[in-house]
């Protein structure tokens, strides 16, 4: 007979969110532009032309948000820092007002028994410095360490979780070589660069926490992982499949970890990829005290020429659940991943720092309702795969619902709906939705709502 569920009394049950995505008023009280003010202002670069000057009104809803938060039974919140709210022209001057609004989130979440957990960087890099170059220019190393400083120096005797970058794959990835996110290039040559530029920009921030030495904080980094499932025995299929692994999961983790990058990148970027200077690598290094896995689904991959640069493509699965942003549901490849970084990477904690679906919900909740039961699916088989790991051995210590709130889904607009908590973006009335109210329960009882394990 199975045993029931019970995740340990330490565990971390939170909810995740993003500066631009949820406080709007991203010019108020001295703030400056960042790149997706800039390119969500552009004609033709988000969906209908909306961009994030509202969202969720959380700048000045944060401590309505802080109470729900409460209510839902939530340890752990994850937010992120817009770099430009402390640094309106990205380095130089402090803007004390925008440290203040960070100051009183930290202050009204401890007030109400939960964990802060600050991501430095999630996607909203100030407007001033990409005139600079961005993520192009060698400097932007020493720029992002001199704001986190101002922000370990600000918050860090009460923020017990740091992680420096949110994603750098979808940074690369859609920023620079797509053009489907900000700063909206497309640009073989730029990605390669842009990647390794994160990375020294990661190592530095995090050889700026430690000589701080503010509290007993840690400090990590945040990434999406996606396992990849070749579609056939075929070699050119499994030669794919190890491609795309290359490029999406181990571009970022083996250079912290191992101090290379994966062999592969130089086939797949060709002439485009860079040299690497050997002392930028042992600079990457830098000792990480956990990682932060986003995980939403697997890609079942193929070989594809058409497919540049990867010359890999997904396979749709006509049997499976797709979500609004066709994702395949499979909750299965969350257990394989975290087995996967424990395997190769070693055994440093791990959290899943975003995990959620977004499926269609109405516009208004219907008499103070919003039933979505494929969500409150989505996370108890998702909570399941995760428990299914700990039992196999990962050092799992928390997990993040994404999102909290309904919010700003980047070049896709409004249209597209991740949060527990519903929001009616004409009147910014917040509603939990069914799902919000199950993973209360999942929190309460410590995962026994789940039932036994598989």
């Amino acid at each position: 007979m199975s045993d029931s569920i019970r995740f340990p009394e330490s565990f971390l049950w939170g909810a995740a969110t993003s500066a631009y995505q949820v406080e709007g008023s991203p010019l108020a009280d001295g703030a400056g532009p960042s790149i997706w003010h800039r390119f969500s202002h552009s004609p033709g670069r988000t969906a209908g032309g909306e961009t994030g000057d509202v969202a969720c009104d959380h700048y000045r809803r944060m401590e309505s948000d802080v109470a729900l938060m409460r209510e839902l039974g939530l340890n752990a919140y994850r937010f992120s820092i817009s770099w430009s709210r402390i640094l309106p022209a990205g380095r130089g001057a402090v803007n004390p007002r925008g440290v203040a609004f960070y100051d009183r989130l930290v202050d009204a979440l401890l007030a109400a028994g939960i964990r802060p957990n600050v991501t430095l960087y999630h996607w909203d890099l100030p407007a001033a410095l990409d005139d600079r170059g961005g993520w192009l220019n060698p400097d932007i190393a020493e720029w992002f360490a001199d704001y986190a400083r101002v922000c370990f120096r600000a918050l860090g005797d009460r923020v017990p979780m740091w992680a420096t970058l949110n994603e750098p794959w979808v940074v690369t990835d859609g920023g620079y070589l797509h053009g489907a996110l900000a700063p909206g290039h497309r640009n073989l040559f730029e990605a390669p660069i842009a990647t390794h530029q994160l990375l020294r920009a990661h190592a530095a921030a995090v050889r700026a926490f430690r000589a701080e030495r503010r509290g007993t904080g840690e400090i990590g980094i945040v990434v999406n992982l996606e396992p990849k499932y070749p579609a056939s025995d075929s070699p050119a299929d499994q030669a794919a499949t190890q491609r795309a692994d290359a490029y999406m999961n181990r571009q970022y983790l083996d250079p912290i970890f191992f101090g290379t990058y994966p062999e592969e990148l130089c086939a797949i970027f060709g002439e485009a990829w860079p040299e690497i200077p050997a002392a930028d690598m042992s600079l990457i290094r830098e000792p990480i005290d956990f990682l932060g896995i986003n995980y939403y689904t697997r890609s079942v991959v193929r070989h594809d020429d058409a497919a540049l640069p990867v010359r890999a493509s997904g396979v749709r699965q006509p049997a499976h659940t797709y979500t609004e942003t066709q994702w395949e549901v499979y909750p299965p490849a969350l257990t394989r991943v975290l087995l996967w970084v424990k395997e190769r990477y070693g055994d440093i904690p791990l959290y899943i720092t975003e995990n959620g679906a977004a499926f269609y919900d109405p516009p208004t909740a219907t008499d103070g309702r919003v039933d979505d039961p494929l969500r409150v699916q989505y996370y108890r088989d998702h909570l399941r795969a995760a428990y299914d790991a700990m039992r196999q051995g990962v050092d799992l210590r928390g997990y993040f619902a994404w999102s909290l709130l309904d919010n700003f889904e980047w070049s896709l607009g409004y249209g597209k709906r991740f949060g527990l908590v519903h929001v009616d973006y004409q009147t910014q009335q917040r509603t939990p939705k069914a799902s919000a109210r199950f993973y209360a329960e999942v929190i309460r009882t410590r995962g026994a709502v789940l039932g036994a394990c598989p």
